[in-house]
């Protein structure tokens, strides 16, 4: 399958976010909004209104994950604005399967996010109310860390759990991924990937995205997911 491939405006420049989101609007299949609110990870990043900013600029969908508390209050309205994918932290969601079910209902892609130390079979029987696992591959809060190599078993776990349930779920990772990460996270089985200093750290990040899509598309072994993103 194709990959897709969702950079992280966490390493845009804030001053100019409309225009880096337009410097990738041929490569990418998502832009990736990381929404930090400073308690549930120790970083304040940006909100709402940035969100519906953004939606009325992008030529791509919003890919909009939440680390937040109480992502079961603030959630559904990310949907709401027109965000095509939500994304919540198992961690943090007291009600995740009423929230998930609003997100859909509200037109969005519902997502579930697991930080690096969270099991996946914890979170089996919510598989049904997703649309996409995102499993963290750094601690959740900044960019520009190193990826987590001891996330790797958990991603082939989680594929090997969608594929057991027949389920057409995709497979997000975030943290770390660029040229010398991506394929082995594909490899074990994730099919979106969020990279942000890796396009937004290039000279051309479009043709960093193109890069990072055809290194993962090497080790890529399940059929391109179908939805929003590039066709």
């Amino acid at each position: 399958m194709g990959i897709q491939i969702s950079p992280s405006i966490l390493s845009a420049d804030f001053a100019r976010l409309a225009e880096e989101v337009a410097v990738i609007s041929d490569a990418a299949d998502w832009v990736h909004v990381d929404v930090m609110d400073n308690h549930f990870v120790p970083n304040l990043t940006l909100g709402l209104p940035v969100v519906e900013a953004l939606l009325r600029h992008s030529a791509l969908p919003l890919d909009c994950h939440l680390m937040i508390e109480d992502p079961d209050r603030w959630a559904p309205a990310y949907a709401e604005a027109g965000a095509k994918s939500v994304t919540i932290h198992a961690e943090a969601a007291k009600a995740p399967v009423r929230t998930l079910r609003m997100i859909r209902a509200a037109g969005a892609r519902a997502s579930l996010a697991l930080n690096p130390a969270t099991p996946i079979d914890a979170y089996e029987d919510l598989l049904d109310e997703v649309d996409m696992i995102l499993l963290m591959t750094v601690e959740p809060g900044f960019g520009g860390q190193r990826f987590l190599d001891l996330v790797l078993p958990k991603i082939r776990r989680a594929r090997d759990l969608i594929r057991g349930r027949d389920l057409d779920i995709w497979l997000q990772v975030d943290g770390g991924v660029a040229a010398d990460t991506i394929e082995r996270a594909a490899e074990a089985g994730a099919d979106v990937f969020v990279a942000g200093n890796a396009v937004y750290g290039a000279a051309d990040p479009a043709a960093a995205i193109e890069d990072l899509r055809a290194l993962a598309e090497k080790k890529a072994a399940h059929p391109r997911p179908i939805g929003f993103g590039r066709a």
